[in-house]
């Protein structure tokens, strides 16, 4: 069975393929920060989604970066994990 990390590696060696992957880091970025402020709050989906009144599946929706949450649905998350939300820019690359 090939792992996913080697395909991966062999789909990026194409050009068009390792562009339209740069072009979604910002969303595979968001999902991992919804994953990251959830496990570091000691939660599971279904406790985020209880707090913000929602479902458990909406909750992995936006961890998998399927769904384009709203200002107000991030800031609830926030809330919901005891957190805060920081927006900020950065500098491009290149």
């Amino acid at each position: 069975m090939i792992k996913l990390s080697e395909l991966k590696k062999e789909w990026l060696q194409n050009p068009d393929i390792e562009q339209q992957y740069k072009e979604l880091e910002p969303e595979f970025e968001m999902a991992r920060e919804f994953i990251r402020a959830r496990i570091t709050s000691n939660m599971t989906q279904s406790d985020v989604a209880k707090k913000m009144k929602t479902t458990q599946s909406a909750i992995a929706r936006l961890e998998s970066g399927k769904a384009v949450p709203t200002m107000k649905t991030v800031e609830r998350f926030a809330k919901a994990v005891g957190m805060n939300f920081k927006f900020h820019f950065v500098a491009a690359q290149g």
